[in-house]
């Protein structure tokens, strides 16, 4: 599978770097204008019942883009982890550690896939306190739906978006980091 995942890497190196690229712009930008533009502009509707309803169409609309990046990132991040060759530059295969700055590259390999990790439990997590919410709508509990859209956009949101810049970060490094 290493064999295979490094070839791929080999013959499409820069459609896979963008693909990764684009995902992650994709992913945290769709995020920064959602909770800097439409939760401020859905904030500004009198009628809380329209508000809460745009707000849980708005954040469909968002995850139904986003998801399929969200894949392409996480594919295009193990392709590139392999192909790069993080891990044969840090440790032979007794797990012995042959460079000590290209075992602080891996560790750092590490800390970006941990990071996409929990923003894509997060992520998930997301969505299903959103389909809760259309639920609560459809029921008429309207203070039960906007506690929870208030939740996802007060904090689960800002979250990814934290995390999400550090990972942009981290992969900048990365890439400059031989």
């Amino acid at each position: 599978m290493k064999h295979l995942l490094s070839q791929i890497f080999t013959d499409y190196r820069n459609i896979i770097v963008f693909l990764h690229v684009i995902s992650a712009v994709v992913w945290v930008g769709g995020m920064i204008a959602m909770r800097f533009a439409a939760h401020y502009s859905f904030g500004m509707l009198e009628n809380t019942h329209i508000k809460i309803e745009r707000s849980a169409h708005a954040l469909k609309r968002l995850f139904a883009i986003v998801a399929p990046f969200v894949v392409i990132l996480i594919i295009t991040a193990v392709i590139m982890a392999v192909g790069y060759g993080f891990r044969t530059a840090a440790v032979d295969a007794s797990g012995n550690v042959l460079n000590a700055y290209a075992m602080h590259v891996y560790n750092l390999v590490h800390v970006k896939e941990a990071i996409w990790l929990v923003m894509s439990v997060n992520f998930i997590a997301m969505v299903v306190r959103r389909n809760k919410a259309q639920t609560l709508i459809k029921n008429g509990d309207l203070i039960g739906a906007g506690a929870i859209l208030k939740l996802i956009g007060k904090y689960m949101v800002p979250l990814n978006i934290i995390l999400g810049i550090c990972a942009i970060y981290l992969g900048v490094t990365l890439r400059n980091a031989y």
